[in-house]
């Protein structure tokens, strides 16, 4: 099919303006269900009179997706899916699918450029169903409306795709996209990389079960202060999911030995022990700055993306293996920079075009008063 192929930073993606009924061949619908504790699912609980009538199609449709393995999307609610399919029936001037649909795939997707130019070319769908990280009510609107006898059907819905190359893009998409005009959770990817099936490698399901016990492990320094899906109140988070996912995921994808990849394979207790024995050392080395300390950035987003940053500098110089104590003692020198983590000055002290190059900057700073490399 014929394609743009678009860039934005570090991130490829393309635009294709898909057929609908071909559309709703290649896309999967998924809707988030907690099995363990029962509850229902959907936007619209349907009264105790309601309940005894036969279910109209919406309801059987979101009945028959609600108990899927995994979620990529919020709850799909069934008042909407109507409210949208009667758009389409009675909206004449204004385009049927108002805005692209962005839609994901796990595989890698062949594009071949056409002629002289290198941005529009024939790009190759996916063997298997994209998954929809914006736009799910939409499609599902129009799924009803196409039923329907005398609906229009030469409607093309324009596409964003997000392939395998992108999917750390495509999540965080989701989950800026959702969070600004729904009430859920900011922090979504140990939920999503935990629970769907969806072509996750081992390396972030491995990545999300840490993250997950940084924040439930009695001794972890980061218990009950990451923004989790599901998880307390937000009032003492320090830095969401999706964040401390990113920094996990890239610290196991470069270390690919121990402590986090043994004889056996990933190794989720020793794993999690370097990362518990380092933020340890950080806390007790900064003192009464560590915490819900406002006139220190110690326990900010951007510090704590330093400190598991710096796990890396710990197993290149002291080894994997390296013991609680001596780690102790290697960081305890980090107190004579408490000043400098001080909130009055912080980012003249830290400078940086953006948060990357910050913590970067963060993650030197700590690393060489630690003597763990310059």
């Amino acid at each position: 099919m014929l394609a743009l192929r678009m860039r934005q930073k570090d991130a490829e993606f393309y635009f294709v303006s898909y057929p609908a009924e071909e559309l709703l061949e290649k896309v999967k619908f998924v809707t988030r269900f907690h099995g363990d504790r029962g509850q229902s699912v959907g936007g619209e609980r349907p009264s105790a009179r309601r309940s005894r009538r036969e279910p109209d199609e919406v309801e059987r449709f979101v009945a028959a997706i609600e108990r899927a393995s995994g979620a990529f999307q919020r709850d799909l609610n069934r008042r909407k899916v109507r409210q949208i399919r009667d758009f389409y029936r009675n909206e004449s001037s204004q385009p049927v699918v108002p805005g692209a649909v962005l839609l994901f795939t796990s595989e890698t997707l062949e594009f071949t450029p056409i002629g002289r130019f290198e941005r529009a070319g024939d790009l190759v769908p996916p063997k298997g169903k994209f998954l929809i990280i914006d736009g799910q009510h939409r499609v599902a609107g129009l799924h009803f409306y196409l039923k329907e006898p005398d609906a229009v059907r030469d409607i093309e819905v324009p596409c964003m795709i997000f392939d395998g190359k992108t999917s750390e893009f495509a999540t965080e998409m989701f989950v800026i996209i959702n969070s600004t005009h729904t009430r859920i959770n900011k922090s979504h990817l140990v939920d999503l990389y935990e629970k769907i099936e969806w072509g996750v490698d081992k390396t972030k399901k491995y990545a999300a079960r840490l993250v997950r016990a940084l924040y439930e492990e009695g001794d972890s320094p980061l218990r009950y202060h990451i923004n989790m899906l599901g998880g307390r109140s937000r009032r003492d988070m320090w830095i969401n999911q999706a964040q401390m996912f990113n920094e996990v995921y890239r610290l196991v994808s470069r270390c690919e030995g121990p402590p986090f990849v043994d004889g056996r394979g990933y190794n989720r207790d020793r794993g999690y022990a370097l990362l518990r024995d380092v933020l340890r050392g950080a806390r007790k080395a900064f003192g009464e700055a560590w915490g819900n300390n406002e006139d220190y950035m110690v326990t900010r987003d951007v510090t704590l993306k330093a400190l598991v940053r710096m796990c890396q500098d710990v197993i290149e110089v002291l080894g994997p293996d390296v013991e609680a104590e001596t780690l102790a003692a290697r960081l305890a020198p980090l107190s004579e920079l408490k000043r400098e983590f001080r909130r009055d000055g912080f980012y003249e002290r830290f400078p940086a075009k953006g948060q990357v190059e910050r913590v970067e900057k963060i993650r030197k700073r700590l690393r060489q008063h630690a003597g763990l490399g310059g």
